[in-house]
């Protein structure tokens, strides 16, 4: 298996720490508002990640933290006059909503900052000690960015070039304009907690480093997260983790690639910037994780009404080969030997491509269109079952098709409805009245409701 490692910018063969196990860590939201469709690119892909290596067979804890006290937390919390953790308990009920509709397998582990404010103090704590981090006068902690010689591995940033651009506030508490906050003084009426040097509350940097050691230990395999946190989220993870331990902080770094909204970065003030909530007002939410796993991880993906119908499309391909086996369930021993799980897992097991591993979900369904009896149903496991593995067609194919992959609305024909008229057409060929028969086909057709007449008798699906 390789992974591409962003702090090596190539791919390299996998090797675990511990034979047989991975230790996973990506970084979580900060839990001020609702997750949008960038949140769900990263969910998806490394619940994608995490679903495959699991398939073959590794051991894997996969944490993934809360970021549940931060600037953003505490000034949404004063602009709605609630206290902080009020609101960040409503976002994170709201995001666990949503990873459940998008098939996202809960973590192994959650943590959040604020249960590990005594780790994020015993590591600042450290880091002051080796005389890696010092006290400010106005009570803030920094990290000392010059005194660690590895700073840019991640990014590929000259420490010299990092002046550029930045503003060297007047009176600044920083010995170096390049240096970040590990703890922000405060005073006793705001959010804060006790610590050594002073009452306050630690940076947003730290809070990922104390978490992801806490539940992993010093060195673990991966850590992963959006495109935007290579610097300087990880570059500062990876200086005050090994300014602190000696030891490497996590050997492959991954990152997903950025959502565009119609060629354009997503942005609030472009009026582009949609949650995930908005998104399944329309589609299924299968349809949005085949959206966001129809592209590599990697790559740069376009949100667009055209991508979404894609995916939809793509959907209904895979589900209407299914139909005719309602039945069958998914069997990992369906897999043995099989030509199609050594192609899924040639293209998976090259970092993760899932665009290529769902040609080869489309190679079954065709093999499956052109068979019968019990050759076909086993093919049909080998889909079910490969589809499984990347958190797809996990529903049933007649539910899926007739939603045509969209959330109906109020003023659309219920399925009783449409049920009733069927019934109604059916008479009326009965009765060779076949005038209200085609009436009835082309109230439907113009409803968007495709019929398909067969031997097991009519069915129908959303067009």
């Amino acid at each position: 298996m390789q992974i591409y490692n962003t702090l090596s910018r190539s791919k390299q063969v996998f090797e675990p720490i511990h034979p047989g196990q991975v230790r996973l860590y990506v970084c979580g939201i900060t839990t001020y508002d609702y997750c949008h469709i960038g949140h769900a690119r990263v969910m998806v892909a490394f619940d994608a990640i995490t679903r495959y290596l699991r398939h073959r067979g590794y051991d894997v804890t996969y944490v993934r933290n809360i970021t549940d006290i931060d600037d953003k937390i505490l000034k949404r919390a004063e602009e709605n006059g609630e206290a902080y953790d009020t609101l960040t308990a409503r976002f994170i009920d709201a995001m666990h909503e949503d990873e459940r509709a998008l098939g996202v397998l809960p973590p192994d582990r959650e943590p959040r900052a604020t249960q590990h404010i005594q780790d994020i103090i015993d590591l600042i704590q450290v880091l002051i000690d080796k005389g890696a981090a010092y006290t400010a006068e106005n009570g803030d902690v920094y990290f000392s960015v010059s005194d660690f010689a590895d700073y840019g591995k991640l990014s590929n940033k000259k420490l010299e070039d990092l002046l550029e651009g930045v503003r060297v506030e007047l009176e600044s508490s920083k010995r170096d304009p390049r240096d970040f906050a590990l703890w922000k003084g405060a005073q006793q009426d705001q959010v804060g907690w006790e610590a050594p040097w002073g009452y306050g509350r630690p940076g947003w940097h730290i809070e990922c480093s104390a978490m992801s050691t806490s539940c992993l230990g010093n060195h673990f395999d991966i850590h992963g997260g959006g495109p935007d946190l290579v610097f300087p989220h990880h570059e500062n993870e990876i200086a005050q983790s090994e300014a602190a331990t000696g030891e490497t902080y996590a050997n492959v770094w991954m990152h997903a690639g950025a959502v565009r909204v119609d060629n354009e970065k997503m942005s609030k003030s472009l009026g582009n910037f949609f949650t995930i909530r908005e998104v399944l007002e329309k589609y299924q939410p299968e349809v949005i994780r085949y959206f966001l796993l129809s592209s590599h991880y990697r790559s740069p993906i376009n949100y667009s009404d055209n991508s979404l119908e894609q995916a939809r499309a793509g959907l209904e391909r895979l589900y209407t080969a299914l139909r005719p086996y309602s039945d069958v369930a998914a069997d990992e021993a369906a897999l043995s030997d099989s030509s199609a799980l050594q192609a899924f897992q040639q293209v998976m097991d090259d970092d993760f491509n899932t665009r290529e591993a769902l040609s080869v979900l489309f190679d079954l369904a065709r093999q499956l269109n052109q068979q019968e009896g019990e050759a076909a149903r086993n093919i049909a496991v080998q889909l079910k079952t490969l589809g499984r593995v990347l958190g797809l067609l996990e529903g049933d194919a007649q539910a899926y098709l007739k939603s045509g992959g969209l959330v109906s609305d109020a003023g659309s024909l219920s399925d009783d409805d449409i049920d009733a008229l069927i019934a109604e057409r059916i008479e009326a060929k009965q009765n060779k009245d076949f005038a209200r028969a085609d009436d009835i086909r082309d109230q439907l057709t113009e409803a968007g409701i495709q019929l398909e007449d067969g031997p097991a008798g009519t069915q129908w699906r959303r067009s």
